[in-house]
């Protein structure tokens, strides 16, 4: 066994949605944690015939490795076909019998392969890792029944991940459909008398810590925050709410929940609630159903697209008694536990293929 080409085993697919298909909810995004997820992008009135159709055992990533924190964009269609921007390259194994599309993709899931994909990414203004880049990449290929062997041991874990997820959309849904059938049980009052916004800058540059926000809750921010241009950071409490305007449609806001106070960039908004009469937590259940964010998407207005405090004040929600609310609150609270659970888990496989790839070739140079 030696090294060979990566391009001796695969070749590219190019298949519209010329017929339209797929619709809105088959487009999907790519992530750099290597796996499919819904597009951020707005999708009014674009056409989606030209989108490349994926499908089960296919590839697809982003070129363009510029801002994406030292990793690579890239998905494996599992099982359901979806659809995704022209822009995209998209590929498929050749001959599964030499190269199991499985074994690759736990090739891809190594943090070797995004250093090299960045090490060979070029360009002045954006730098691209091009589909000639991709074809010369070089690696050691062991025989097909050493691969199945280890494949097998992966897939197994994903069964037991894919299990687990299911479960916690089963969680979801009981906290969706239980906001739903409140909604049509009680009066709904507007947000406007039982939330504050909040405005304290840091104006003195005492805190120094800085938190972004995203659609997976509160993260380290993207980059740091010049507050010496006249953009004074915001300071965000223990128990403050805060959310990027652009993404609240996504999910994008969460409660702070450390014991130091820290900043954000003034582009994000902080606000409270001012009511003992509405539970903070069962607030925040409200802005991540599925209902709001609908709403959220349809009202967006303005250059930016973004649904700002006022409008986030003249929703309505019903306010149940405080008990009532604790409960769906408590069910929201295992949700969560479980979705930590989730991401941990996945972390745990995306490391363990290195280990699987190793053990693989390791195997194969020692078959005589």
């Amino acid at each position: 066994m030696g090294l060979t080409r990566l391009g001796n085993f695969i070749e590219q697919t190019d298949i519209r949605n010329d017929d339209s298909k797929f619709g809105e909810n088959d487009v999907k995004g790519i992530s750099t944690t290597k796996q499919f997820i819904e597009t951020k992008a707005d999708l009014l009135g674009v056409s989606l015939k030209s989108y490349k159709v994926i499908r089960p055992n296919e590839f697809v990533y982003v070129a363009d490795t510029s801002r994406r924190g030292d990793k690579i964009g890239l998905a494996y269609c599992e099982n359901k076909p979806c659809i995704v921007s022209s822009i995209y390259t998209s590929f498929k194994v050749k001959d599964e019998s030499k190269l199991l599309p499985r074994f690759l993709m736990m090739f891809f899931n190594r943090s070797e392969f995004d250093r090299y994909a960045r090490f060979n990414s070029w360009g002045s203004a954006r730098e691209t890792f091009t589909w000639e880049d991709m074809c010369d990449i070089e690696l050691d290929l062991p025989p097909i029944e050493i691969q199945r062997k280890y494949v097998a041991i992966y897939e197994g874990l994903l069964a037991n991940l894919h299990s687990y997820e299911n479960k916690l959309e089963d969680l979801k849904l009981v906290c969706d459909g239980y906001i739903e059938d409140l909604r049509k049980k009680y009066p709904l009052y507007e947000l406007n008398s039982f939330i504050k916004r909040l405005n304290l800058k840091n104006s003195d540059f005492k805190v120094q810590k800085l938190v972004g926000i995203g659609v997976n809750g509160i993260i380290p921010p993207a980059q740091s925050k010049d507050e010496t241009n006249g953009h004074i950071c915001y300071l965000v409490e223990t128990g403050n709410f805060l959310f990027a305007p652009p993404q609240l449609h996504n999910g994008a806001i969460e409660i702070y929940r450390g014991d130091e106070t820290v900043k954000c960039s003034d582009a994000y908004i902080v606000f409270d609630v001012i009511k003992d009469n509405l539970c903070k937590d069962y607030l925040l259940l409200i802005l991540k159903s599925p209902f709001f964010q609908k709403y959220a998407s349809y009202y967006r207005d303005g250059v930016r697209e973004q649904f700002d405090f006022e409008q986030l004040c003249e929703y309505k929600i019903p306010i149940p008694h405080i008990e009532i609310q604790n409960s769906i609150v408590e069910v929201f609270k295992v949700y969560n536990k479980r979705k930590e659970f989730v991401i941990k888990l996945k972390n745990i496989i995306k490391d363990i293929c290195p280990i699987l790839v190793r053990g693989a070739i390791k195997e194969a140079s020692e078959v005589k």
